[in-house]
Order: structure tokens, then sequence, then C-alpha cells
């Protein structure tokens, strides 16, 4: 047998495989992990289903609420105001304003308990006067008026815009008077009656001022005005 230099020409030997031990430890998404996922996704399913449904029947509710019940804003308005003084002198102003408010409301179905009504009286942002009002309950389809009544004097430091202001309106005959009401209301619907709410009213009056005879020039005379709510003065107790 002749040498060959240990030399091997016959086919290849492949390499030996390699064994690996499967890990027994937390290396990859077992059966548990993918059960906890499972429920964890059912869980935030049920949730939003949950959800999604107490948000219709809400929505249907107050849809049937307001289809039933029709719900309207009061409405404010002064008809009437006179100013018989309206003095200033030694930082202290002297005054007599009444008015006539009407107080509309137009719900078929809804009543109001008013049980406070404080109405303020203001000159050129500056409280002068208030009285409280009330109480009283106003039927559906209703028309209350009040009558606000401001008579007396009062220590009313004015700056010397304010003053200048004053002044110009005095020689005119016509002053920029504000009435704003306060007011704790209930609404009641049937045999229910809502928590108290508390708006804000608020009245841009120019009122003319009488003369000692009352009487007042044709072309002073006051003009009828529509109040503003003051929406973002409600809140419930």
């Amino acid at each position: 047998m002749s040498q060959l230099n240990g030399a091997y020409y016959g086919p290849s030997i492949p390499p030996p495989k390699s064994y690996r031990r499967p890990s027994s430890g937390g290396g990859g998404c077992g059966c548990l992990s993918c059960c906890c996922g499972c429920i964890f996704n059912c869980i935030i399913s049920l949730i939003c289903k949950i959800l999604t449904t107490v948000l219709i029947i809400a929505a249907v509710l107050v849809f049937l609420f307001w289809l039933i019940v029709r719900p309207n804003v009061l409405k404010f308005h002064v008809s009437d105001a006179s100013l018989t003084r309206f003095t200033f002198s030694n930082n202290t102003l002297h005054y007599n304003l009444a008015l006539n408010v009407s107080i509309r409301n137009p719900n078929r179905r809804v009543g109001v308990y008013y049980d406070q009504i404080e109405a303020l009286a203001l000159y050129d942002d500056v409280r002068f006067a208030s009285q409280t009002l009330g109480p009283f309950f106003q039927h559906t389809k209703n028309t209350t008026f009040i009558n606000p009544l401001f008579n007396g004097q009062r220590v009313t430091p004015l700056t010397a815009e304010q003053g200048s202001h004053f002044e110009k309106e005095n020689g005119a005959g016509i002053f920029s008077i504000d009435l704003n009401l306060f007011m704790n209301v209930r609404f009641k619907f049937l045999f229910f009656k809502s928590h108290t709410v508390r708006p804000k009213i608020r009245c841009g009056l120019h009122v003319p001022l009488k003369s000692r005879n009352g009487t007042t020039s044709p072309d002073a005379t006051f003009q009828a005005t529509d109040c503003d709510w003051i929406y973002k003065r409600w809140w419930i107790r």
C-alpha cells in the first residue's frame, strides 16, 4: 500500500452538531405571558364598551329631558327708571333711584323659586347702594315685576377720571348706572327641585335725572333696557 502522507480524499465530514440546553427562565413569551396579555386586552375592551354605553345612555336621557321640558332662558328687562336725586359733594353721593324690573319665565313646565335677590346699584363700577328682595315663586309662562328702590347717601370716593365723567354726565342730565342682580334660585319640574343656582344679571342703564317738579326733557326719557346674563358667575351650591 502506497503512502499518501496523511491526506484524505474521501467525502467531507460534517461538523459536529452543537447542543443548547433549553432555558427554564423567562427568556421568551411563554404561555403565561400570552394569557396575561389576552386578559389585559379583554379588560380594556370591556371598560371601553361600558364607558361608551354609559355615554350613549346619558346622551339619550339628556335629549329626552330637553325634548320633554324644552327649557328656555329667563328674561330680565328694566321697563322704567326714576332718578330724582343724584348729586356728589365732599366724597359723598346722594341718590334716589327707583326701578321697575320685569322677569319673564317663558317655560311651560319649569317654575322658579327665587330664594333671594340682591340688587346692587353701581356708578362707574363703584357700588353705592344695595337692596335684598324676595323670596317668591314664579309660575310657568309668567311675568313677575320687582321694584328695587335705592334712596340715601354713601361715602363714595371717586378718582379724578370718575369725577370728570360725573361732571360731564351731570351737565347732560343722563347718568350711566348699572344694576346687578345676584340671585339664589331653584328650578321646579313636576315634583323635582334643583339645587340652588346663583346666576348674575347685569343691566346697563342710561337714566335721566328728573327735575324738582318731576319732569324730564323730551330728549331725556328713559329707554327700556334688556339685561344680560353673566354666565361665568354661575355655580351650584
